[in-house]
């Protein structure tokens, strides 16, 4: 803080450094995509990037736009999913602070395989495919992060596929519960998710209808696997979960 003297004052007015400095512009070395990344090219790119505000709600992209611009996420979430023409709706995935989206039309030109949506506010870079590639293949170490994002992606969705095929609705909770959850403090047998997710959210992570996993989580939390409330739910039973849904995945031994 810095003091300054009010003429009609007798005493000293103290201005907070936000009242008083300018926010620093963002830039590309925010993101931990280009931490590292020649100064030069990222000049460059920077030039071509624009960023841009969201509100919760807003869509960012909508399926089959045309559009090839890839985004990264600078503060906030969204909300990855497909929508049927019935109205049902499929959670692919969602991205925070750090990570991107879109790099698919980016790389091949194709409309948007799916819509994009923010689900708090958040601070968005934009930047052209033709720029964007144009660094990834000038930057050996931003080509191999692209090639590892694709494949843990790709990786999560076959994990998901043969989660929906090879799963009843039960052992798709306890694996998408597992998969949100974090070690609860103090508490190293137990795992929480906070806040809760909406049982029309779940439903639409794993593939089923939101009154059967209503049902499924009541039963759960009677028979002792959850113990919820408005503000999370705690796994109680997280090795049990993991050996079931392993089990049941795991091909059995020739």
């Amino acid at each position: 803080m810095r003091a300054i003297q009010d003429p009609a004052l007798p005493h000293l007015v103290w201005l907070h450094p936000a009242m008083t400095e300018p926010a620093r512009p963002p830039s590309l070395t925010d993101l931990p995509f280009f931490r590292g990344a020649d100064a030069a090219a990222l000049e460059k790119l920077s030039a071509a990037a624009r960023w841009r505000t969201v509100e919760p709600g807003q869509v960012v992209v909508d399926e089959d736009e045309p559009s090839t611009d890839i985004f990264f996420v600078a503060t906030g979430a969204v909300r990855v999913q497909l929508r049927a023409a019935s109205g049902r709706e499929v959670l692919l995935n969602e991205f925070g602070a750090g990570e991107f989206f879109g790099e698919l039309s980016a790389i091949d030109g194709a409309p948007r395989a799916a819509n994009v949506t923010a689900i708090a506010r958040s601070r968005l870079c934009i930047i052209p495919a033709q720029a964007f590639l144009a660094f990834v293949f000038a930057t050996p170490t931003a080509c191999h992060a692209l090639l590892r994002t694709l494949a843990a992606k790709l990786r999560l969705q076959t994990e998901r596929t043969l989660e929906r095929e090879a799963l009843p609705v039960r052992l798709r909770l306890f694996s998408e519960l597992l998969r949100l959850s974090r070690p609860r403090a103090g508490v190293p047998s137990e795992r929480v998710v906070s806040p809760p997710p909406p049982h029309h959210e779940l439903a639409a992570r794993i593939g089923a209808r939101r009154e059967v996993v209503s049902r499924e989580l009541s039963e759960m939390t009677r028979e002792g696997w959850l113990a919820r409330d408005r503000r999370a739910i705690r796994i109680l039973r997280v090795a049990e979960m993991q050996a079931l849904v392993a089990a049941e995945l795991r091909a059995p031994a020739a």
